[in-house]
């Protein structure tokens, strides 16, 4: 390799990091410009300067309440369930190969949402036992897809299709749990249902948050491994990689952030299915799109809700908003991969 050669290799190399340091910069500041917006705006708008005193403990006639008990529990829960949508999403897309093998499409978010609602119509169960229960309900989903679509070697193909058959299955059940609901029941499973960050709470937060930092750092040193697993099983396994032990890492760390996110405010449609794509668009090759995933995904949770808040006359849901978004973005994504022959 000549000197021109790999000068060349270092300036394009050094322009993409450019690049990436650029794209993470922006989509942080949009985050917190965000972030801002959830806490000033509403009813009554409170200036920056009462926001940053409520945050840091003081005690400001009107805004504390407004700011502290009912924004930032709102904002937070966006922020967290956001990143982990995100983050999720893309680690099954990379890892599975395909943009439709994400928690959304696949069942797992429906299997979590199946063991919430049962959680909440049939045992009436504290947030507590509904978290758990929604952590064990994607665990268990996913365990039944990577079984039914094993047998003599693993397809990516397979395992869609046998998980778009189990969330029409769950949405059944769920269905059929909403039929037999007592009426006290029903408006809360149904704000439940349509993913929303209303009645957001800190203390329900904390565990999403605890676990997001417990698993991020796993899923940012495995995020290597990562890339390679998309070059498919024997190019890995040829580069160093445990395929199998990285796999479940991975599964378990992204159906847990997926899981609770979910327990915590809902299955939010379509964000762990927009955010990675976008992210790899925007940052390009060469570097991984994880952590601008997460961004991504906080970006799109808190918009929608400032959309689903602010823009209409009747308050929606977030996950109202995130839907009408996402459900065109699968139709031509579909139409796009029938059209290669991948589908």
């Amino acid at each position: 390799m000549n000197n021109e050669t790999l000068q060349t290799i270092i300036q394009s190399r050094s322009k993409r990091k450019r690049r990436y340091i650029a794209t993470m910069v922006i989509l942080i500041i949009i985050a917190l410009a965000l972030c801002c917006a959830m806490l000033m705006l509403g009813n009554t708008i409170y200036p920056v300067k009462d926001v940053i005193a409520v945050l840091l403990g003081k005690d400001v006639k009107g805004a504390s309440f407004t700011v502290g008990t009912l924004r930032f529990p709102r904002m937070l829960a966006g922020l967290l369930a956001g990143f982990a949508f995100g983050v999720g999403g893309y680690v099954f897309q990379t890892m599975l190969r395909n943009p439709l093998a994400n928690p959304n499409v696949i069942g797992i978010t429906t299997g979590s949402s199946a063991a919430a609602v049962f959680c909440i119509v049939v045992l009436h169960a504290s947030n507590t036992m509904i978290s758990i229960a929604s952590v064990v309900g994607g665990l268990l989903t996913v365990a039944v897809l990577y079984v039914l679509s094993k047998r003599s070697s693993f397809s990516i193909g397979r395992l869609i299709l046998i998980g778009i058959g189990i969330q029409a299955m769950l949405n059944a059940f769920i269905s059929y749990l909403m039929l037999i609901a007592k009426t006290h029941d029903l408006p809360t499973a149904l704000r439940w249902l349509s993913g929303s960050l209303n009645g957001a709470k800190v203390e329900t937060i904390m565990p999403l948050l605890i676990l997001i930092v417990i698993c991020t750092p796993i899923l940012i040193y495995f995020s290597n491994h990562l890339e390679m697993l998309e070059l498919g099983e024997q190019a890995a396994t040829s580069l160093g990689v445990s395929t199998n032990q990285v796999r479940i890492i991975l599964l378990i760390s992204a159906v847990l952030v997926i899981a609770l996110a979910t327990a915590t405010t809902g299955p939010i449609a379509f964000i762990s299915f927009l955010a990675g794509p976008i992210a790899r668009r925007i940052v390009g090759v060469g570097f991984s799109a994880l952590i601008p995933s997460g961004l991504i995904g906080v970006i799109l949770v808190l918009a929608a809700d400032l959309i689903g808040q602010f823009a209409f006359e009747t308050h929606y849901p977030v996950g109202v908003i995130t839907g009408i978004i996402g459900a065109p973005y699968l139709i031509f994504l579909l139409i796009k991969l029938n059209r290669k022959g991948n589908i």
